[in-house]
């Protein structure tokens, strides 16, 4: 499978427009569900560039997803990456470097007021400590933005929140509920696959629990608590990043339009106040846990429903099926 480059832009449906309007003079590039636009820069007046892409997305044929084919072209500009270490004290730019260099460009200018205040500070802090005491810490330090990257603030069209990353070797990577290949999926991930066997016609069980090709399409998966020290879980529950991703969902309601919220569990429904739900559509159920996924999950019909409100707004349906081929 082509991946596109970690920190360039996806696409943005909330600009979309469907693919039967003319091409005029635009030159538009044109890629599959599952391949990604190569950015092409422009001329800017400015002192930095502006990097347009232009994507026109297809889903896969009705014979393999049980809905009919539709096409989207999007044209979306994005500024350069800011530098928010300028100007800082070189304690504060040794705390920050990792969100400088490994947060997507769209979502290290939106959330870069964040970074600054007391909370953040003392979570860096915190995390430093951690790595003095050689305490093994999950995910990767390359990864705990990853969810940044695979899908950019624009791209954003589902959002699912999960609570504590994987806490035992090679699992956690970033995205809630995903695991790295070959490690087999977890119970609550199992659980949602059980789900979707039920909810979407066709879907078909992965033998992985990598959920990459959905963090592609648009679906934003990320934890309360985006560390873990290795085998402890809730290590690293209440050191701030809780008011990081309150920030971040804040963000996706101010800025996106027709996002659907995907809220398991009691700690994903208490922040359903951060959200307009005259904008975004917003599906609450119990966790997908086994010690819940009874009372409730299985009946909740949320992937569905999820890509009957993208449609109905003029958006691409997610192909959660995608992850069958995946050959990452």
């Amino acid at each position: 499978m082509l991946k596109r480059p970690a920190d360039k832009p996806a696409t943005k449906d909330g600009a979309a427009k469907r693919a039967n309007s003319s091409l005029g003079t635009s030159t538009k590039i044109q890629s599959s569900l599952l391949s990604w636009a190569k950015p092409k820069v422009v001329a800017s007046d400015s002192a930095a560039s502006t990097t347009t892409t232009s994507t026109n997305t297809t889903t896969p044929s009705a014979s393999t997803t049980g809905t009919s084919v539709s096409e989207e072209t999007t044209t979306v500009a994005v500024k350069a990456k800011p530098d928010i270490l300028k100007g800082l004290t070189d304690e504060k730019r040794e705390l920050l470097t990792l969100e400088q260099d490994t947060m997507d460009a769209t979502w290290l200018r939106a959330l870069q007021s964040e970074f600054f205040k007391p909370y953040f500070i003392e979570l860096k802090k915190f995390l430093k400590q951690e790595e003095v005491n050689k305490q093994k810490v999950f995910p990767p330090k390359e990864d705990i933005y990853s969810w940044s990257r695979f899908t950019p603030l624009p791209s954003v069209r589902v959002v699912i929140l999960g609570q504590d990353p994987y806490h035992d070797d090679n699992q956690a990577h970033g995205l809630c509920f995903s695991v790295k290949k070959p490690v087999r999926p977890p119970p609550s991930l199992k659980n949602m696959f059980k789900l979707l066997q039920d909810d979407i016609p066709g879907f078909q069980i992965p033998n992985h629990g990598y959920l990459e090709t959905w963090a592609r399409q648009g679906v934003l998966m990320v934890n309360a608590s985006m560390t873990v020290r290795a085998h402890n879980a809730n290590s690293h529950k209440g050191k701030g990043w809780e008011k990081l991703l309150d920030a971040v969902i804040r963000t996706i309601s101010d800025q996106r339009r027709h996002v659907v919220f995907l809220l398991w569990g009691k700690d994903a429904q208490n922040r359903g106040v951060l959200i307009d739900k005259k904008k975004h559509l917003v599906l609450q159920s119990v966790h997908p846990s086994p010690l819940s996924a009874s009372r409730g999950y299985f009946e909740c019909a949320h992937f569905s429903k999820a890509n009957k409100y993208l449609e109905e707004n003029g958006l691409t349906p997610i192909e959660w099926n995608s992850l069958v081929g995946d050959t990452s």
